[in-house]
């Protein structure tokens, strides 16, 4: 059954999440690296250059990003190049999108600075500029926690909302991309599933209500959401799954009614037209760049020209590898998954939604040839559906909190568990990040363990002051070592 809540969004446990917010701001990582290449460049045409040019971001980008791309000369290879003569850009344009409104302010901010002998290069690399993206990054992802928090709390105690919430921050691979990889696409995604759910959530026509609860307009700007998900990274539009399960809902009791069924119908009917409309013409500018960048809307590059396994998905691999197993590397994601079952006997549409969608999105990533992310933390792609595991979780807590005869020990002991999840998975990060296991393939699960328990105690405080104090220097003996050990595994050009 839900629980209503009509407390102010910063009532009670709302104050702890923004405080935790603050707290760990230093944590925010002002780099653009990898993936995050791609991503950036086009913050930086929309804003400087006002073209599809991202040559200069590819020169500019870190060493390992432009093995294979750049030559030793500083020359982009030609395979580089697209038909229409663009760099192969295969990234979404969303982040940038959201970015930025921040970023014009700090170039604006950069622009009255140098007028005023500052010299700080207005081109959109320097660290204003990356700065601006990093933060803007984190207030992103936290948004997207804090829209999870206030939709689980309508379905469970807010207590476990928030427990739920503390726990898939920092209990998954959340802080990787929402602070150490801000450049990445991932914590907005985060902002972009959990302002889609919130707002669907809080719309959304129940079992005893009119098929056609949800108002024409509603339905415009969830379509409008819809599309700023796929902006943001491509499978998030699998979450339109969840409004499509309602709508079969809606079809069923406008059938069954006995007044005006057809008017009803064709009410219906179009009001999910205009959804698809709005969701495509927010999506416009992907297809667009896409259009310009490969001659074709429809044509993402790698993820469109790479032979999925559609027929032989990684279903196991996925879950359990060494190699960056959703579930053995985040395994707070396991009672997550179970919360998802436990919310659908409370309410049948919402579960039903949040599990197909959950199963689509599985067998998807699964068929992706790079299912486990390459040098990902744990399976970064789920990272999409963290709104989806905070609801799981709290299901999960609740559940577990009512074994217990008291409330407080109910909340003392699952507060435990989840402090026990999250250290292990800051020792896991720690052993990733510092390069102690490999960042790429499959890991050995004991030396992984040993580290844990013998390795990481002694040297993570250490190297936690020199993240804080030392930082770029961390950030240069990472990247070096990476690409040391791409140089060892790839043939040269």
């Amino acid at each position: 059954m839900e629980t209503q809540s009509h407390r102010s969004p910063l009532s009670g446990y709302g104050r702890l999440l923004v405080l935790l917010f603050v707290l760990t701001l230093p944590l925010v990582n002002p780099w653009v690296r990898g993936d995050g290449v791609g991503y950036y460049a086009f913050a930086r045409a929309l804003l400087l250059q006002h073209d599809f040019r991202f040559e200069k971001d590819w020169l500019a980008a870190n060493s390992t990003f432009r093995m294979g791309r750049v030559d030793a000369a500083g020359n982009i290879y030609p395979d580089q190049y697209t038909t229409t003569g663009h760099l192969n850009n295969q990234f979404s344009v969303g982040p940038a999108l959201l970015w930025m409104p921040f970023l014009a302010v700090a170039h604006m901010a950069v622009v009255a600075a140098d007028g005023l002998g500052a010299r700080v290069p207005a081109d959109g690399l320097s660290r204003p500029y990356v700065i601006t993206m990093a933060l803007t990054t984190a207030l992103y992802g936290f948004l997207g926690l804090w829209l999870s928090f206030r939709v689980a709390r309508k379905y469970v105690e807010e207590r476990w909302a928030f427990l739920s919430t503390v726990g898939i921050w920092f209990a998954s691979s959340v802080p990787v991309y929402m602070y150490f990889n801000p450049s990445w696409s991932h914590a907005h995604s985060v902002f972009a599933v959990g302002l889609f759910l919130w707002y669907w959530e809080r719309t959304r026509s129940r079992p005893a209500s009119p098929p056609l609860a949800r108002t024409t307009t509603q339905w415009i700007v969830l379509g409008l959401l819809s599309g700023l998900m796929m902006n943001v990274y491509y499978p998030n539009g699998l979450l339109m799954l969840i409004p499509a399960v309602e709508a079969l809902s809606d079809y069923h009791r406008a059938w069954e009614g006995a007044v005006r069924r057809g008017a009803v119908l064709v009410s219906l009917l179009a009001r999910h037209v205009l959804y698809l409309a709005a969701a495509l013409l927010v999506f416009l500018p992907t297809l667009i760049a896409k259009w310009v960048i490969f001659g074709e809307p429809t044509r993402f590059g790698s993820y469109t020209d790479l032979h999925w396994n559609w027929q032989d998905p990684a279903l196991w691999d996925v879950l359990v590898s060494a190699n960056h197993g959703m579930l053995t590397w985040t395994p707070i994601l396991i009672p997550a998954v179970i919360g998802l079952f436990l919310l659908r006997r409370r309410d049948s549409g919402l579960g039903n939604g949040l599990i197909l969608t959950c199963l689509a999105f599985y067998y998807v990533i699964a068929s992706y040839p790079y299912w486990h992310g390459l040098s990902s933390y744990g399976n970064r792609f789920f990272v999409s559906l963290t709104p989806l595991f905070v609801l799981g979780l709290a299901a999960t807590l609740e559940t577990i909190g009512r074994w217990f005869a008291s409330a407080h020990r109910a909340f003392a002991a699952t507060a435990a568990v989840v402090v026990l999840f999250i250290a292990w998975n800051i020792g896991f990060l720690f052993q990733w990040g510092t390069h102690m296991i490999p960042v790429r393939g499959p890991i050995a699960w004991r030396e992984m363990v040993y580290n844990q328990v013998r390795v990481v105690p002694v040297r993570i405080f250490r190297a936690v002051a020199g993240y804080l104090t030392g930082r770029q220097a961390m950030m240069d003996e990472i990247e070096q070592r990476d690409k040391q050990r791409l140089e060892s595994q790839e043939p040269p050009r």
